[in-house]
């Protein structure tokens, strides 16, 4: 069976209850940025339709509204086959109206999207580091002040390119790194998932 096939049923109720939360779309964060614009059918400049991002401004029963960034609005179905991810991998519950989101999926007939990947309140950053308090990091991004909290068990850092750790010692004032975390909406706090700095 192909991905729309199993998609569609996934949809209509069918047979998708065996199909594991990760099986169509990765839980990576690091992913949703590489699939932003990845489908080698589009014409460039086109955007992908199999992709969407925005806010999401109401919830009836499995159906996200979420209007993006230029104005189009877009229908968003979850299935039991879709992989979410909200700082952590999650569930359906967890998501709520005003959360931001990347989604990935396949169009069904009726222009919905049905959803392989769902990435909630995600964030990607370079920053450089203004200071280090006790449990986060005052970052300067752009110009702006973010406020990047660690917590403890999930957040973890990156040093040259070595295997994650918990240890966020290394971590310098002045110093660029880049930040994947959840955005907390409408503040301009994040919690971290990954930092990635050279030292």
């Amino acid at each position: 069976m192909d991905r729309r096939k199993l998609l569609t049923s996934a949809v209509l109720g069918g047979a998708a209850g065996i199909v594991g939360a990760t099986a169509l779309g990765s839980l990576s964060p690091e992913d949703v940025f590489a699939a932003e614009g990845a489908s080698a059918k589009i014409k460039p400049g086109d955007p992908d339709p199999n992709f969407v991002e925005g806010r999401i401004t109401g919830i009836t029963d499995t159906v996200l509204f979420v209007t993006s960034s230029d104005g189009s609005l877009h229908s968003i179905r979850v299935t039991n086959g879709t992989s979410i991810w909200k700082l952590n991998p999650t569930t359906f519950d967890e998501v709520k109206v005003g959360d931001g989101l990347y989604a990935r999926g396949l169009r069904l007939a009726d222009g919905t999207l049905a959803a392989d990947s769902l990435w909630v309140n995600i964030v990607n950053l370079n920053a450089h580091v203004d200071s280090i308090g006790k449990g986060s990091l005052n970052l300067d991004h752009h110009g702006q002040r973010v406020v990047a909290h660690v917590e403890n068990g999930r957040s973890a850092a990156v040093y040259n390119n070595t295997p994650a750790v918990s240890d966020m010692s290394m971590l310098e004032a002045g110093k660029h790194v880049k930040v994947i975390g959840a955005w907390h909406p409408d503040t301009n706090e994040i919690t971290i998932s990954t930092v990635y700095a050279a030292v």
